[in-house]
């Protein structure tokens, strides 16, 4: 047996919901850091906990979007997982957002100065409103009420979500840093990858 083979053995074992637990302690025991300005909560505490939240959505995005190709390159298979990560992605997305409105800025109409003043916030407000109709339909009963195509097509909302989310946390950095350099390349990559991939089954068609 290979080491894909045992891997998805193991993962066979883990049920889909493990993920929405795991992502709610965390999410809680972040908040509770900043609460008790605990660790790397000690100073600003407000605004370290909206990034740390948004970075986790981030980092699902990849993870999400890495599924497919880690199967094809590696023959690892999350399938199963990638509707729980994306509904996980969109909490802690959700999350981010309202820290940013609620704790961090305070007013609705603050919220949409900064919207339409600050073009990371636009962009990053663009990215979770296009998450909105993903989290709604994923669900069985929304597969079947779309059918399968439509749905799909639906979730591919998922690529320039995915780029929105990797531009805001690139301009939302001061200064000069590698890491949300590095976010935007994969992603990048990943998209372009699904769509050579495509592109390809088109041809062969």
């Amino acid at each position: 047996m290979d080491v894909a083979q045992t891997i998805n053995g193991g993962l066979r074992k883990v049920p889909a919901w493990t993920i929405y637990i795991v992502g709610a302690i965390y999410a809680v025991w972040q908040f509770w850091l900043a609460l008790n300005q605990i660790g790397p909560y000690l100073v600003e505490p407000i605004n370290v906990l909206e990034r740390a939240y948004g970075e986790v959505g981030l980092k699902l995005l990849v993870l999400g979007l890495l599924i497919t190709p880690l199967r094809k390159w590696t023959g690892v298979n999350l399938i199963k997982f990638r509707r729980a990560i994306g509904v996980t992605t969109f909490f802690f997305v959700l999350a981010h957002f309202l820290v940013f409105a609620i704790l961090d800025v305070q007013s609705l109409e603050r919220v949409w100065t900064e919207i339409v003043k600050r073009p990371y916030v636009t962009v990053g407000m663009l990215s979770f409103v296009l998450m909105i109709p993903l989290a709604l339909t994923s669900n069985n009963l929304s597969v079947r009420k779309l059918g399968a195509a439509s749905w799909r097509q639906l979730h591919k909302l998922t690529y320039p979500i995915a780029i929105l989310g990797a531009v805001h946390y690139l301009w939302l950095v001061k200064g000069f840093q590698l890491e949300p350099i590095i976010y935007l390349v994969i992603i990048l990559g990943l998209v372009a990858t699904r769509y050579v991939s495509l592109e390809r089954k088109r041809q062969v068609a």
